[in-house]
């Protein structure tokens, strides 16, 4: 018995289709499902610090919730930053690493274009932070917004190079 290794038209068309089926399957693969802002944070790598402390002071399912949200996201680089002993104190006390991250949050969705300069913007925490726009560069208190406009489901994040420490409270 001889086998025939030339295809037939039967079997190009097939094989042609099933290209077109597997690389429409590839495509769909890899288009991103919207996320919310604590599940874009835990996919990515360069904000696995901040993902953590999230979820160490109870604010993953508040950042998975309706919103919307502004989240100025800290890298692990700007995590680095931090001397060790203020991070170790923030990470032993949740009450006090839950106002520094909601320090972060604003209420609403701002994009990087609506962004003015020398706007004043009240965070989840109370504070009033200092937002500017000059040019195409953000900014936030003294952080650089090195990437704008992650879209999330639930609100925005903008990834900045500090982390942001908010104002002592007054003392009485």
């Amino acid at each position: 018995m001889t086998i025939s290794t030339a295809p037939t038209r039967r079997s190009v068309l097939a094989t042609g289709v099933g290209l077109v089926a597997v690389a429409g399957l590839g495509a769909c693969a890899s288009t991103p499902t919207p996320k919310s802002v604590a599940d874009s944070l835990a996919d990515r790598a360069d904000l696995s610090t901040l993902a953590g402390l999230v979820q160490r002071a109870g604010l993953t399912d508040t950042l998975r919730g309706a919103g919307p949200f502004t989240l100025f996201a800290p890298t692990n680089a700007a995590f680095a930053k931090v001397p060790a002993a203020t991070l170790a104190t923030l990470q032993a006390n949740p009450e006090q690493l839950r106002n520094v991250l909601t320090y972060h949050v604003l209420p609403a969705r701002v994009l990087a274009k609506d962004v003015m300069a020398n706007t004043s913007a009240k965070s989840v925490q109370g504070a009033n932070l200092g937002v500017s726009r000059a040019g195409t560069f953000v900014t936030v208190e003294d952080a650089l917004v090195t990437q704008a406009d992650v879209m999330a489901t639930n609100g925005v994040i903008h990834v900045v190079d500090a982390v942001l420490l908010p104002p002592a409270p007054p003392r009485r």
